[in-house]
């Protein structure tokens, strides 16, 4: 059996002490008996293996004793902290419920009358999401088509990104066949040859490169182009982040393609020509006298100037990769202590030396904002939520993000959150996850202003400040700036999946969509951020998956309040916990079954303490695609994922998958941090 040794023993007692066996070893039709149970998928053989195992004593009677004892290990199992401290109230629940005459015992009828409607309900469920042929995603037997089939999914979701790599590609290769060509007739080439071009060339590309790398990265820029144009059309500008590396990468080769052919060709070649040569074709540009040595091209003011160039661009190359921004070294490498993302943000400010170093051999702007109210939350799994007045002028779109900088942490560093509240709100708030050291040193800076929260309010340290709290923690923001998820509001129908944190942006979705549609359906066009005739979702599907049932503890203010607002059904929420075993497991069967009757006494879910029901285990993706492809044909649904790069690949195939078996067009977006 897979999972815990404990579970495995649980079972294997339950069985024994149904039939009388006392052995430790089976006999082939003890087995067999055994097997024969476990894989009968039948309503009541399940049951009664259930019961079996919370009967520990085998008189056929559960007492509240051993309904704590099962609860007490199915919360332990699955890591649920706030069930295993209440267990004996929710038992005292079980019991209340299970046994109305006030026996002080449930027997098997009792579970049966009780637990029979949910079971049928999970069956005719299951039912419906297998009842559809021809949905679920297929693998092309021949691999021409399947090439082919790739290859058409590639250029659909590829176009913008490949045009405007061609353009780039050319306009290098146009600059340097041009400069290339030119130095041709230049008349070093008659002794330094097809090196000085080569080099010529090179150094033109990265002219280019150099004039345009800090473009992708304007990021005041590409928010303007992004909201008031129309070339998000046709130009990816979600994918600056990744332009910005194309670029710098061919700036490695053109000065590649400049530095080795000076150094090994052309300066060799200057040294040892002839007299008679180099007063015919080099004198005019390095003097009557010849160079006397190799040392003569290093100390002038390009040699310097170039060295300087070398040294800065290796080391802002070296520390942005990977291995060293994210420090993946091993504790025992001493260049550890050199990685880190630190380490990569203040060398990539060598750029400002590397450019005045690069005119002589051949700024940034911040909107800071202030605000005089902030609240600060700390909520269990080590997430802080900052709510703050938001400033005078300050307007955004749901799903864009801002840069956040705490002085008293590092005065210089500055880190991407995504905006959790909704352009509608009164506030601005965001939630970050304090896992490195900047998010630790704000959490840290803020907790000792921090005290207990009273009665009614969330989290597990709170704090407000003012004005007057002038000792407090000072930030500034930086923003708003655009990401994938702004245009939301294109899309006919949203698939709007989160892991974890990930969350974050998508949550301001939720809120704007509700109060766009009540905004657009009652013509009030002043409570809306966007024009009505421009929005056009009719239906939001949020899948959130997580671990921690005190992640639910976040947005617990949203979750009610959408369940309050949405009286249409416009949004579809789905809280996935993943340290629960599936409905039809054994293992959360009580767990179900208390959750059953703890929403159907106070409608509120035992997991999440929230209006939304918590479903456990991960979502089958198959099946919400195809739900959605079959409840919206002829839609346009935008799917947006934030979150782990595992889960990516899938999504994005089920995207392009069910939008060619389907009538539904499914438009992939990743969230980019």
């Amino acid at each position: 059996m897979q999972g815990s040794e404990e579970f495995s023993t649980q079972v294997f007692d339950a069985l024994a002490r149904r039939r009388g066996i006392t052995a430790q070893v089976l006999t082939r039709d003890q087995v067999l008996d055994f097997w024969e149970q476990l894989a009968n998928r039948s309503f009541d053989a399940r049951l009664q293996t259930f019961f079996d195992m919370v009967d520990k004593n085998a008189d056929g009677q559960i007492s509240k004793d051993e309904i704590k004892e099962m609860l007490q290990l199915t919360a332990s199992a699955s890591n649920l902290t706030k069930i295993e401290e209440k267990v004996d109230e929710y038992a005292s629940l079980l019991m209340e419920v299970l046994d109305p005459e006030n026996l002080g015992y449930i027997e098997v009828q009792n579970l049966q009358n009780v637990l029979l409607p949910v079971g049928q309900s999970q069956l005719q469920q299951e039912t419906d999401l297998t009842g559809t042929t021809g949905l679920v995603p297929t693998k092309e037997g021949d691999p021409i088509r399947r090439f082919g089939k790739k290859f058409s999914y590639f250029l659909s979701d590829n176009w913008k990104r490949f045009w405007v790599m061609t353009l780039w590609l050319c306009i290098c290769f146009g600059l340097f066949t041009w400069k290339f060509q030119a130095y041709k007739r230049n008349p070093t080439f008659q002794v330094m040859g097809y090196c000085v071009t080569t080099a010529k060339g090179g150094a033109e590309t990265t002219k280019l490169n150099m004039a345009i790398i800090l473009l992708p990265v304007c990021r005041n820029s590409i928010t303007w182009l992004r909201s008031h144009t129309k070339l998000g059309l046709v130009v990816p500008f979600n994918d600056n982040l990744n332009f910005h590396k194309v670029i710098a990468w061919g700036v490695a080769v053109g000065a590649g393609l400049h530095i080795i052919p000076h150094l090994t060709c052309d300066f060799p070649r200057i040294l040892h020509e002839t007299d008679e040569e180099y007063s015919k074709y080099l004198a005019q540009f390095f003097g009557s006298k010849r160079p006397p040595n190799y040392w003569w091209f290093v100390k002038g003011v390009e040699g310097i100037t170039g060295l300087i160039l070398t040294i800065c661009m290796v080391i802002m190359y070296v520390l942005a990769q990977p291995l060293f921004r994210r420090g993946k070294l091993s504790q025992k490498n001493r260049l550890r202590q050199l990685t880190g993302f630190n380490t990569f943000w203040y060398s990539h400010h060598l750029f400002i030396v590397v450019y005045i170093t690069f005119i002589v051999h051949g700024v940034c702007l911040y909107i800071n904002r202030t605000w005089y109210k902030k609240t600060v939350v700390m909520h269990r799994g080590n997430v802080l939520a900052i709510y703050m007045t938001k400033p005078h002028g300050f307007k955004y779109k749901s799903g864009q993000y801002i840069f956040v900088n705490c002085a008293a942490v590092s005065p210089f560093e500055w880190h991407p959150f995504s905006i959790t509240s909704a352009p509608g709100d009164e506030y601005l708030s965001i939630h970050m996850r304090c896992r490195g050291d900047w998010t630790l040193g704000v959490r840290n800076s803020f907790r000792e202003f921090c005290q207990t929260p009273t009665s009614g309010q969330s989290g597990l340290l709170r704090a407000n400040f003012t004005d007057s709290n002038t000792s407090a923690p000072k930030l500034l923001i930086d923003g708003p700036y655009g990401a994938p998820a702004q245009d939301y509001w294109k899309y006919d129908v949203l698939l709007l999946i989160g892991l974890g944190i990930g969350a974050t942006p998508l949550v301001s979705i939720i809120k704007d969509t509700l109060n766009n549609y009540q905004a657009k359906k009652n013509g009030d066009k002043s409570s809306s951020n966007l024009r009505r005739h421009d929005f056009v979702t009719e239906r939001a599907y949020f899948y959130w998956v997580t671990r921690e049932e005190g992640s639910f503890q976040w947005f617990r203010g949203l979750m009610d309040d959408a369940a309050d607002k949405d009286n249409e059904g416009i949004i579809e929420l789905h809280n996935h916990c993943t340290s629960v075993y599936e409905r039809g497991d054994a293992r959360s069967a009580l767990l179900v079954m208390l959750q059953e009757l703890y929403y159907a006494k106070h409608e509120i879910d035992i997991l999440g303490q929230t209006r939304v029901r918590t479903h456990f285990a991960r979502p089958n993706w198959t099946q919400v695609f195809k739900s959605v492809a079959q409840n919206h044909p002829d839609k346009r649904v935008g799917v947006f994922y934030c979150g782990d790069r595992s889960l990516e690949k899938e999504l994005k195939w089920l995207s392009q998958d069910f939008s060619h078996k389907t009538s539904t067009r499914f438009v992939f977006h990743k969230e980019n941090f």
